[in-house]
């Protein structure tokens, strides 16, 4: 099964794995899973660790990327246009997009935001 992480999803397991659900942590195990995150992850995780905000370098980022065998899933035109069609439940942009790219790319997305859910044709793995 294709996957698309959530961008917690990555800091939970470097940070505190225990935050994963048991759910999430047999599907991240599972090696028959082709596990994806989005550009746009990597991109919030960079603004968030120059703010401050996280202590995850790139270096951390990498490894991470690498130990979870992680696809890094580039944003397109056609995830793009997946946003003229949804209502504005989640007020982050960056989470817009992944979940665009989810939905464009017809793949559950694992993450703990309860607001993905709101996004109907969006299956959520927690």
């Amino acid at each position: 099964m294709r996957l698309l992480l959530d961008t917690a999803v990555l800091i939970y397991a470097v940070e505190s794995p225990e935050g994963l659900s048991r759910r999430v942590v047999a599907t991240l195990e599972n090696r028959e899973n082709i596990l994806e995150l989005s550009a746009f992850s990597l991109t919030e995780i960079a603004i968030k660790a120059t703010l401050g905000e996280l202590k995850l370098s790139a270096a951390i980022a990498r490894q991470a990327v690498e130990d979870l065998d992680v696809r890094i899933l580039p944003y397109t035109a056609e995830h793009a246009f997946q946003l003229f069609e949804r209502p504005l439940h989640h007020g982050d942009p960056l989470d817009r997009q992944i979940i665009a790219q989810a939905l464009s790319e017809k793949i559950p997305i694992a993450t703990p935001d309860e607001k993905f859910g709101l996004y109907k044709g969006l299956k959520i793995i927690w």
